[in-house]
């Protein structure tokens, strides 16, 4: 089946032609070849067969740094991918003008693995991710990374680091983070001479401490998320970095999260801090469409068991006047690392949305939850198993 759904059109043609020019020019220029697949592995501190083995306290894991076994980390150089390499210890070395840090030319992706009711430990839509890091690669001038790359990293990175995998019936996931940037001497502003594709992975529970459990929001009306015609459609970097400030202040205030609103009017809708937005009435799914939003792959997959037997909900994804907030009876967040959270009132300056219930949004993520944990049937095939990492190693 298709990575994406099918009635998730492109922004516009021209921009589907825009995109397709600069890849072109990009692969041009930095040709990606998929290297050969050859591991080079660092014994682990824990047994690679034991999921769980570095007995935490999975519940409380919060969404926080958790040192694990290592990580994998490719690098670009000479126009081409090198075999990857496995690196224990949780630190890079490097140049002290590389362009990640001064140009901020760098792209990241969210992913998460699961250990499911079935022993199995399963990967969870990295198609996803995978496209989506290159659509990032293209805008930000970086050599493409290889779909099947992507994905045998992510994979070398789950088996190496399974002692760390929440087992099943805490609740938590393994997070993973793969990530792409320029490094090497680079002091006028251009394209970084060698590139680093690295995948960490630690484990994780849910990102607010109280889980589903409504939320207060903030409506930011003095910043923007990203630029009309910027890199907002892409999971860059600096796109969150902006965001530091304006959420820390709004947590000041009490509210754990702010909604952005669109950078040319101040009108639409555009998307809190780390998730789409999501607004629930008359059994309909509504959630933005914008070309400076970053469409989340867990609102795509949310839209999918909406629109399924299972709910039969309606579902749009279209620009919404921020004058809609009142007519939504649930509103909620999505994304990979909040899976959903639940929005009990936006503050939107002088006017107070208050909403009373969660029902719909609760009953998605419950069926949600029970897909990625193996309690459900998976009729979308998002799950796919990790493989041992013997196995990823003689693939």
């Amino acid at each position: 089946m298709s990575v994406f759904p099918t009635r998730i059109r492109w922004r516009s043609v021209w921009a589907a032609a825009r995109r397709r020019a600069a890849a072109a020019r990009c692969l041009q220029t930095r040709r990606a070849t998929a290297p050969a697949r050859t591991f080079a592995t660092t014994p682990p501190q824990h047994g690679l067969d034991d999921v769980g083995a570095a007995s935490l306290d999975w519940p409380r894991l919060g969404f926080d740094f958790q040192k694990t076994n290592g990580f994998v980390k490719h690098t670009w150089v000479n126009g081409k991918w090198d075999d990857g390499e496995w690196e224990p210890e949780p630190f890079l070395k490097l140049h002290v003008m590389s362009a990640a840090i001064h140009y901020g030319q760098g792209v990241y992706e969210g992913a998460k693995a699961h250990h499911c009711k079935d022993g199995s430990v399963r990967l969870w839509n990295i198609q996803a991710n995978a496209h989506r890091m290159l659509e990032g690669c293209e805008r930000m001038m970086m050599p493409a990374v290889p779909p099947e790359m992507f994905i045998r990293a992510c994979e070398w990175c789950v088996a190496a680091n399974r002692a760390y995998i929440p087992p099943y019936g805490t609740g938590g996931a393994l997070y993973l983070r793969p990530y792409i940037f320029g490094h090497g001497p680079q002091l006028g502003l251009s394209a970084a001479p060698q590139f680093h594709f690295c995948v960490l992975a630690m484990p994780v529970s849910s990102y607010y401490a109280g889980g589903l459990q409504p939320i207060d929001v903030l409506v930011a009306h003095d910043a923007d998320r990203a630029a009309p015609q910027g890199v907002g459609h892409v999971k860059a970097s600096g796109n969150y970095g902006s965001d530091i400030r304006v959420s820390i202040d709004a947590r000041a205030e009490g509210y754990p999260t702010v909604l952005y609103l669109d950078p040319k009017e101040k009108r639409y809708i555009e998307e809190f801090s780390v998730s789409n937005f999501i607004g629930i009435k008359d059994n309909t799914y509504v959630t933005p469409d914008s070309p400076t939003i970053l469409r989340s792959a867990t609102n795509d997959m949310l839209m999918d068991l909406a629109a399924s037997d299972a709910f039969g909900m309606k579902v749009e994804r279209r620009p919404v006047d921020v004058a809609e907030l009142g007519d939504f009876r649930e509103v909620a967040g999505c994304g990979t690392a909040v899976v959903m959270m639940g929005v009990k009132s936006i503050t939107n300056q002088n006017t107070v949305h208050r909403y009373e219930s969660i029902e719909r949004v609760e009953a998605l993520y419950n069926h949600y939850r029970a897909i990625q944990f193996g309690e459900k049937p998976d009729p979308f095939g998002w799950g796919t198993v990790c493989p041992p990492l013997a196995d990823v190693a003689a693939a």
